[in-house]
């Protein structure tokens, strides 16, 4: 390419194929502001209280969701195989809400609370030992949880449904709330006590009684 070409393009002088390293700037979003002028049909103070509670949600979801992976890892004793595909099983459930309840926030303009760090700051879940616990002392805490977060989920669904963010109420009902009754239902159904191998003679229910 002549100079004269080279002069009349300067565009081609400006690539560089050297990666640009350790950049830095300044946010460009706050976190706890949303967008403005979004066409969603919801006032910025609507979706700044949905982003807020939202928040709330997926702090406490993010630290369920990595409750079921230790106790996937941690399980022990003679429920061990069913028990660790079950936490592993609701673990991928609860990564999915993580995802949808992220993206609703940031969908209303929002930022998604993300970090390990701030999650532990925000949750209202109990923080775990690092240690193993037994069985039923996981399924007791991972039960604690959930309620936690249905108890969040059904505020949070009225809330929604009165200020008419028929999506946030929708995601909570459908996903959240139908999603951690669902596995509530699984845990519970461990904790009850039944004989693994002997069943109980009725004459013996009966005189117990």
């Amino acid at each position: 390419m002549s100079s004269k070409e080279t002069q009349s393009n300067p565009v081609h002088n400006d690539f560089n194929a050297q990666p640009r390293f350790h950049q830095k700037s300044p946010e460009i979003q706050a976190y706890g502001t949303v967008s403005h002028m979004l066409p969603l049909e919801l006032e910025e103070p609507i979706r700044l209280e949905m982003t807020e509670q939202l928040n709330q949600l997926l702090a406490d979801t993010m630290t369920l969701r990595d409750l079921y992976k230790k106790s996937h890892w941690q399980t022990s004793g003679p429920t061990f195989y069913q028990l660790h595909l079950l936490f592993d099983k609701h673990y991928g459930e609860q990564a999915e809400l993580v995802d949808a309840i992220a993206e609703r926030i940031q969908l209303l303009g929002g930022i998604s609370i993300a970090m390990a760090p701030d999650v532990a700051e925000t949750t209202k879940i109990e923080r775990a030992p690092r240690g193993r616990e037994e069985v039923p002392v996981q399924l007791s805490r991972l039960l604690d949880a959930h309620q936690i977060i249905i108890g969040e989920a059904r505020i949070l669904a009225r809330l929604a449904s009165k200020l008419e963010d028929d999506g946030t109420n929708d995601l909570v009902v459908s996903d959240v709330l139908r999603g951690n009754e669902l596995q509530v239902w699984f845990l519970s159904e461990h904790l009850v006590d039944m004989p693994l191998v002997h069943a109980v003679p009725s004459s013996k229910s009966k005189s117990a009684a």
